[in-house]
Order: C-alpha cells, then structure tokens, then sequence
C-alpha cells in the first residue's frame, strides 16, 4: 500500500511540473501582418484552432491579416495556383506544451480584411472562439464554422449560399435580401431559433446547424 501511494505522489509531482511550465507559456508572441499585394486572390480559406477571428472589408482591394505568432505558433499564409488564399495555424511544439492555460488573449486573434464584392469564396473554421463578420459580400459561397464559439455577423451578401455551423455557441446575424431570395435548411439541437427547419424556392440557399446554442438570423434588404 506504502508503495503505491509513493507510486502516486511521484505521478503527481511530475503532472504538476509539466502544468506549471504550461502555465508559464515561454513564448515570445510578435505582431504580424500580410498583404496580398500583387497576387490574384479569388477565395479566401482560413483554418485555425484556438482563435478568434474577425472578417471586415478592405478599403484598397488587397487582403490584408493582422495576427500574433511566436516560435511554437505560427501560420502558414500562401495563394495556391488556383487562386486561393490559404491562412493555416501550426505549431511547433512538444506534447508537454498542450499542457497548462492558453497564450494571452490578444494573441489568440486573428483579424483580416477583404475587398468587397471581389471574392468568389469565403470560409472559415476555428474552435473554442467566436468568429465575427461585418457588412461583407461575396460572389459565391461563404462558409462559417465554429466549434466552441458564437458566430456573430452582419449585413452578408451571397451570390450562391451561406452556410454556418457552431457547436456549444449561438449564430446570430444579418442577411442581406429578400425572404423569398433563399431556400433554407435548419437543424437545431439543444436550443431555439427563429428559422423554420427546411423553406424551399430562392436561388440563394441558407444552410445553419446549431448543437447546443440558440440561432437568431434576421433576412433582410
């Protein structure tokens, strides 16, 4: 019995360690930004985790990111052959680096802005943060997609369809259009919502999926 309590205490002394050199997060975070210049950006895909992310428009046509990175999380920023922005978050870290809080606040928020009515595309995905998106237009599709955070925006426009999706988080927001402009899926658990579950006819489409938050999405010119 002595021996597994010894056992235990040694257990726990070292978890203790690895979560106090978490906590003390030893990174160095600098501020950072990209413009997408001269290269051609026809859709926009940003992919994080642990960040949130908020979307406005650009006053010059450019694509312009302001973000934090350090030694042990960075991003990836590139424009493929095909036109599309990439914005991906690595890391560089060993498996006792998970362990313990978070970077400061400030470092876990990522803001871009696009050009208005130039985009064919727009998606973006993060976890355990809120993505928010202002008075932005697109050609085609925007895609919005949070696991662990609210969706917050306002003033959307689409040429094609919206679709957004949260887990244990609210969507809230604006739609520019008309009611009969798009058909609509919506599919809600563990909350409310002010969206019938299918409406058909539009040649725009509205597709939401809510778990665990409520979803509150205003149509309208």
């Amino acid at each position: 019995m002595k021996k597994t309590a010894k056992i235990f205490l040694v257990i726990t002394s070292i978890l203790t360690i690895f979560a106090f050199s978490g906590c003390s997060d030893d990174q160095t975070f600098e501020k950072q930004s990209y413009s997408s210049g001269d290269s051609v950006v026809e859709s926009v895909i940003i992919d994080v985790s642990d960040r949130e992310v908020e979307v406005g428009i650009s006053s010059d046509n450019q694509i312009h990111i302001e973000y934090y990175d350090s030694e042990k999380e960075f991003y990836n920023i590139s424009v493929s052959e095909d036109k599309v922005l990439s914005v991906k978050l690595e890391y560089d870290k060993d498996w006792q680096d998970f362990i313990g809080g978070k970077s400061s606040e400030e470092y876990r928020k990522i803001k871009i802005e696009i050009p208005n009515d130039l985009l064919s595309d727009l998606t973006v995905k993060t976890t355990n943060e809120k993505i928010k998106v202002s008075s932005l237009s697109v050609l085609g599709d925007i895609t919005l997609d949070s696991n662990g955070g609210n969706l917050e925006f306002e003033k959307i426009s689409v040429g094609s369809s919206f679709n957004v999706t949260a887990k244990n988080g609210d969507i809230k927001g604006s739609i520019i259009g008309g009611w009969d402009d798009f058909s609509i899926s919506c599919e809600v658990k563990k909350g409310e919502s002010n969206l019938p579950e299918t409406k058909t006819g539009g040649g725009k489409s509205l597709n939401v999926s809510c778990n665990n938050g409520d979803v509150n999405i205003d149509i309208n010119q």
